[in-house]
């Protein structure tokens, strides 16, 4: 929808048309309005010059405002690019994201959670690909924040699908946890105007919900 700007007097009996800050030629025809506006008004009742001035100052800053949209489009699109290009050094790498997958190696699981407040309880359950749970690690009292646990895995492998669940209370009120998982960069991409990697186990996640980089 067209923005008005400024709609001109009568111009013999017939309103002039309304300028729009999304048409290019919107300021010369401003201009070329008005001009027909002051030849043809009413010798006994002209428009004063507070009022033109009024009508010339908004054209022009809606057009100033038009242009920079366009330059800060522009350069959020250049930064984009730079983001692209700085996070393809994440390929291969570990990002710790939200999420509930088990990392397993050399026989040891990984996770992890954040608070965002203290917690008097922390309880984290390993569960099977079924929803089943095959361990059980009470975590104590937890202040906020990251925090990480490690798991005895035993014959369980990352081709074991594992997942777990965070649940954390003060005295008997439930708080919020959230699940945290590494994982490596298999790609970088841009999409939507936002950074996004493209992980082994948790598909694509915007840059932005990383937790840390190791």
């Amino acid at each position: 929808m067209a923005i008005s700007v400024a709609t001109l007097g009568n111009i013999n009996g017939t309103k002039a048309a309304t300028v729009a800050a999304d048409d290019p030629g919107s300021q010369d025809r401003f201009l070329k309005l008005l001009v027909t506006q002051l030849k043809n008004q009413d010798p006994l009742s002209p428009m004063d010059n507070a009022q033109l001035t009024s009508q010339i100052a908004q054209i022009n800053t809606v057009t100033g405002i038009a242009t920079l949209n366009k330059t800060v489009q522009g350069l959020s699109g250049q930064f984009l690019q730079m983001q692209t290009l700085q996070g393809a050094s994440l390929v291969g790498k570990s990002v710790v994201v939200p999420g509930n997958k088990v990392d397993i190696a050399n026989g040891v699981g990984q996770g992890g959670f954040e608070l965002t407040t203290p917690a008097d309880a922390v309880k984290v359950e390993v569960l099977s690909p079924a929803g089943q749970v095959i361990d059980t690690l009470n975590m104590g009292a937890q202040s906020s924040g990251v925090h990480g646990f490690d798991w005895a895995s035993g014959n369980y492998d990352n081709t074991s699908n594992l997942s777990f669940r965070v649940t954390a209370a003060s005295g008997a009120t439930p708080l919020a946890a959230t699940a945290l998982m590494r994982d490596t960069v298999n790609a970088v991409s841009a999409s939507g105007g936002a950074l996004q990697l493209e992980l082994a186990r948790n598909g694509t996640v915007d840059y932005s919900t990383v937790k840390a980089i190791n």
